[in-house]
């Protein structure tokens, strides 16, 4: 892996890095009584490869109406500190960890589409981390949308709440593939979405895109209750509909996060079982946000 044409991409990117090798990237990521909060600080980037298990079928209730849906990972962990996340409870680690065996990545989907039988088949990155907010050095998009480019049996999904859209503007849109924003009202995204761009620098990317040609996806993720949720919401989506993007390009079927499911599976590696932890798991809902409990 050390040797990959990709490894000495992102490594000459940063030349003044410490390099430190191992056998297995779970010997960095995976031991326990690590501090996930002093990591989020300052995260490492492991580069790895990914043995096994690269492309799964997605979990009950995740797509945008396809039969066959699976979802597949090029990193582990996100750029962004969203406290309501699953991976805040999911890694025992904040180190970011890239795959770099992208190729594996691309036999597999082909395998799964030749089993098909010609019928479509979605592809959803953005489960475990953002499809797009390390797109500088990763190349993610820029590498995987050629390969899905002579495949229209194959429908790919970017999620993000990134507003790294170069390496798309760059090349010519695809009709078999979306790229999904994700929003939440800015009560929410104000206190609970650290680092996350703001709402309106995310209108503007996706103005950018959909000049371009590109198809988009509206994604409200998660849904999260709070007292005048309605009113936020509401607010949210007029706020959106008169900035010139186009209601058919934003009409897709709403998606619950899987977020309180897993909190409850890994409640021992919620991080201090903090307020907005609780919220999540369902024990308090208002820490936190405005007009709650704890404000």
């Amino acid at each position: 892996m050390a040797g990959h044409p990709r490894t000495k991409a992102i490594c000459a990117r940063f030349p003044r890095a410490s390099q430190v090798f191992c056998e297995r990237y779970g010997e960095v990521f995976n031991p326990k009584a690590q501090d996930f909060r002093l990591q989020k600080q300052k995260p490492a980037l492991i580069l790895a490869n990914k043995h096994d298990r690269r492309v799964l079928e997605t979990p009950a209730g995740y797509g945008i109406g396809g039969e066959r849906n699976y979802y597949f990972s090029h990193m582990l962990n996100c750029l962004y500190d969203c406290r309501y996340c699953f991976l805040q409870g999911m890694y025992r680690s904040a180190h970011y960890v890239l795959f770099v065996n992208y190729e594996d990545f691309y036999s597999e989907i082909d395998g799964i589409l030749e089993n098909a039988n010609g019928e479509p088949c979605w592809f959803f990155s953005g489960y475990d981390c953002d499809s797009l907010a390390l797109e500088p050095f990763t190349a993610f998009a820029e590498q995987f949308l050629p390969f899905f480019a002579p495949r229209p049996q194959a429908r790919f999904e970017l999620r993000t709440k990134s507003t790294q859209v170069r390496s798309l503007l760059s090349q010519e849109a695809l009709p078999n593939a979306v790229v999904a924003f994700s929003f939440t009202p800015e009560e929410i995204h104000g206190t609970l979405e650290h680092k996350v761009p703001g709402i309106q620098r995310r209108i503007d990317s996706m103005l950018q895109l959909q000049h371009a040609g590109w198809s988009l996806g509206l994604r409200f993720d998660p849904l999260i209750y709070q007292p005048g949720y309605r009113e936020h919401y509401r607010t949210l989506l007029t706020g959106i509909q008169p900035t010139g993007c186009h209601p058919a390009a934003l009409c897709q079927p709403w998606h619950l996060s899987p977020s309180a499911q897993l909190f409850q599976e890994y409640p021992e590696a919620v991080p201090g079982r903090t307020a907005v932890c609780r919220i999540i798991r369902g024990e308090r809902r208002h820490d936190l946000l405005p007009g709650g409990a704890g404000t």
